[in-house]
């Protein structure tokens, strides 16, 4: 068999420099072992030999790398930490017939970048038995040959080496012949002269034993042909032929030329040429012409298989005489092959924080070319934040220049070119997808610095008032924002009673119904927070401004709301016209135009002749006071406020034109037109109760005017006024917009339900009205009495509360 070489180990030179490797390179490792194992069996415990524990092997991510071949020989047991059999290893087919077969390997490990030099020894079994080229032997022998002549014949050929190798032959016995072996070169000796007349040919077994265990042996049968005198043997002009041809020559190069030459003549100087033993492979790439000795290329020559040939050639006479020669080819190497890139590793995705200089990828570059064809140098085309750095041997570690942004960059292309230094040079590229993981550096971020909201009161619980946006550039849990309110209070409330918000959308809702009258704004403050870990968040403020809207009623301070009570005022038959008589005062709880009042009269007994302020709620004659008018006079007045709709309160007086009360006609009569049936029976049953109490209330009168020697006099012409505890808080004083105003002032009052009535005439602030500050306090019985003793007096009106 031909010497194959090994094709594994065919070298790259990546520039990296020997002072830089020295340090990554740790010692070699060696291990002995015999071919032809079964997979699966140990060659030796890496982990045990480096001094490492299998957790650190398993972490570090041990392999092994083997150079340029299509064959993986070994593995690791990452469980044992033991180096097996990857597969059946031939040695012949590895080394061929050299005395050594090292097959050498890398085994790599990372974080650091780590490597050590294995040498798999692999020693020689007797596997091969040995082999002639033949299976029968032609020898023409004439019958003149002398007495210990020497015939030269082909050896046997045996794969193994050294002791496996073939040790002796054994000739079958006979009459004729022995057999000599010298230097490895086989010879029958003839030993008694032949007789062709008594024996024309014989057949001898020719044996030969290898020194292996067990011993192996082949045989070959030589058949012995008796003839008449050739007693020259072919001669070669060279013992060995040596050539050399570039790889790749096509089909049909011719290699070189053999020649032999015979003394003999005719037959026997006529010379043929064949190979001798040869490796099949060889058979395959190399033909002989048989008559010119020319050798021709037949075959696919490739330096990185094999790179040289040695192979035995044969020269026969006519009559069988054999010499033997041999012939060496050495292959040139050609640049033929661009550089292969292998990725060994590769930290994918890699995270967004990772710091300059951290490495993310081995790359292994490989060029079955020899010396400068084989010279690699790499570099990355793209302006990346990647880098790569020269590590060990023809290893390449791949890099960061930078920081990375997942929100700028997600994912990078990288291309790495990796080119020979041949003549022409070749190139190859390859792509390394890697991408970026997110990390939670980025808080969410709302779209608007603040937000505000309008709303109108009474709303509807659960009513949408905004939303709220935030947008997080991370990505999956890391950019999910979830909305929610800070704790806080408005009005003493918790703001969760208030407003709502959804989590997921940002829709912000009303939990309950607003009321303006209550508050009119209030600010409350949206967390947005992402999913991350830890999670990340931003607040943004969210002002809530409630609308007004005309939910509330007029409410009418004076006079009284009907009800259980009514109130009647004394006008003076000598009133002028546009005297006061009374004033309608009313507030609104709403604020704006909805709170802007009017005054309107909508029934009157005499319709010309009282008149109403639109907005100040006064009432005055239209013109003077005359005989015909009715002393009864009754009106209903409307206060409407400006919003829309519009809403109203009425309310009734009940005005009496006299100038005393002897001249007013029973009360029951005012309000009758006004009061139910039952009305009218409880009236009857209090102007009972009054006549009963009416000697006393006239004792009372008489007292009061012999102390103060004045009439009392109402007050008409000034302003009238509620006092301010009477008010609700919510009321605004405006101005002339028909609310209460801080001008008027007064303490006129009278319970409900109480059986007596409070009377009290406070000065005026108007110089033109008259002082009365006296207080009279009659129960109902005696108001009869007052009324028919009531002198003429010059005032121009008197107020009367009734109450029952």
């Amino acid at each position: 068999m031909g010497d194959k070489g090994f094709p594994a180990l065919f070298r790259i030179t990546c520039f990296v420099s020997l002072m830089a490797t020295m340090p990554l390179v740790r010692g070699d490792l060696s291990y002995s072992f015999p071919e032809e194992m079964k997979p699966g069996s140990v060659i030796g415990n890496v982990a045990k030999d480096l001094g490492i524990n299998l957790r650190t092997l398993s972490s570090r991510k041990a392999r092994v790398d083997i150079e340029g071949t299509r064959k993986r020989y070994c593995n690791i047991n990452m469980n044992t930490g033991d180096l097996i059999t990857a597969e059946r290893i031939d040695r012949e087919s590895l080394c061929g017939k050299k005395p050594s077969c090292v097959v050498k390997i890398d085994l790599v490990l990372e974080n650091p970048l780590e490597l050590h030099r294995v040498s798999l020894h692999v020693q020689d079994v007797n596997d091969n038995s040995p082999k002639f080229r033949e299976n029968l032997i032609e020898m023409e022998i004439w019958e003149s040959a002398e007495k210990g002549s020497r015939f030269p014949m082909g050896v046997a050929h045996d794969a193994d080496i050294g002791q496996n190798d073939v040790q002796r032959y054994i000739l079958q016995t006979n009459e004729k012949f022995t057999l000599a072996v010298e230097n490895k070169k086989v010879e029958l000796v003839l030993e008694n002269k032949l007789d062709r007349e008594k024996q024309k040919e014989m057949n001898l077994l020719l044996s030969a034993l290898d020194g292996g265990s067990p011993q192996k042996s082949g045989t070959v049968v030589i058949h012995v042909t008796v003839l008449d005198a050739n007693d020259n043997a072919p001669v070669f002009s060279q013992a060995v032929y040596k050539a050399s041809l570039p790889e790749n020559s096509p089909p049909g190069t011719i290699v070189m030329t053999v020649s032999a030459t015979d003394a003999d003549e005719g037959v026997n100087g006529d010379v043929t040429y064949q190979f001798g033993h040869v490796s099949d492979d060889d058979v395959s790439l190399f033909s002989i012409d048989k008559k010119t000795g020319q050798i021709k290329i037949t075959g696919d020559i490739d330096f990185e298989e094999i790179n040289s040939y040695e192979m035995s050639i044969e020269a026969k006479d006519g009559l069988g005489l054999i010499t033997h020669s041999k012939v060496l080819i050495d292959v040139n190497d050609v640049n033929d092959n661009a550089p292969v890139m292998y990725l060994k590793s590769l930290s994918n995705p890699v995270p967004e924080n990772v710091s300059p200089d951290t490495e993310v990828g081995i790359i292994n570059v490989q060029d079955r070319d020899s010396e400068k064809n084989g010279q690699v140098r790499c570099f990355i085309q793209q302006n990346v934040p990647f880098k790569l750095v020269p590590s060990i041997k023809n290893y390449y570690s791949l890099v960061t220049t930078g920081k990375l942004d997942r929100e700028l960059v997600s994912d990078y292309n990288i291309t790495i070119t990796a080119t020979d230094e041949g003549s022409p040079p070749l190139s190859s590229s390859k792509t390394v997808q890697l991408s970026v993981a997110d990390i939670n550096d980025n808080p969410p971020v709302f779209e608007e610095q603040s937000y505000s909201a309008y709303v109108s009161e009474n709303n509807k619980p659960g009513s949408t008032l905004c939303s709220v946006s935030a947008r997080d550039p991370d990505w999956r849990q890391n950019g999910t924002v979830i909305y929610s309110l800070l704790p806080g209070e408005v009005n003493g409330a918790s703001v969760s009673s208030y407003l709502s918000v959804n989590g997921d959308t940002g829709v912000i809702h009303a939990v309950r119904s607003f009321d303006y009258e209550q508050f009119r704004s209030f600010k409350v403050h949206v967390m947005a927070r992402d999913n991350g870990s830890p999670p990340l968040s931003s607040n943004v403020t969210v002002s809530v401004f409630i609308s007004d809207v005309n939910d509330n009623s007029p409410q009418i301070l004076y006079p009284a709301p009907e009800g259980s009570s009514f109130m009647t005022e004394l006008v003076p038959k000598a009133a002028h016209g546009s005297s006061l008589v009374s004033k309608v005062i009313a507030v609104d709880a709403d604020s704006g135009q909805n709170a802007w009042l009017s005054y309107h009269i909508v029934k009157a007994t005499d319709p010309g002749l009282f008149t109403i302020g639109l907005h100040s709620g006064e009432i005055r004659t239209q013109r003077d006071i005359s005989e015909s008018d009715s002393m009864k006079q009754n009106l209903i007045v409307a206060v409407k406020d400006n919003g829309q709709p519009s809403l109203s309160a009425t309310c009734a007086l009940y005005l009496l034109i006299s100038d005393n009360l002897a001249e007013v006609p029973e009360l029951k009569d005012i309000s009758y037109d006004e009061k139910n049936s039952k009305l009218t029976s409880y009236l009857i049953i209090a102007l009972v109760s009054v006549s009963t109490f009416f000697l006393t209330f006239i004792i009372i009168i008489l007292g009061v005017r012999f102390c103060r020697r004045r009439k009392p006099r109402l007050l008409f012409d000034g302003a009238v006024a509620i006092p301010g505890a009477y008010l609700p808080p919510n009321y605004a004083d405006v101005d002339g917009t028909g609310t209460l105003r801080s001008a008027y002032n007064y303490d006129a009052y009278l319970t409900t339900g109480s059986r007596t009535s409070d009377f009290k005439f406070v000065s005026s602030y108007n110089d033109n009205t008259l002082p009365a500050d006296q207080t009279l306090k009659k129960s109902p019985t005696e108001f009869a009495d007052v009324f028919g003793d009531s002198d003429a007096s010059p005032e121009v009106g008197t107020c009367l509360m009734l109450t029952f």
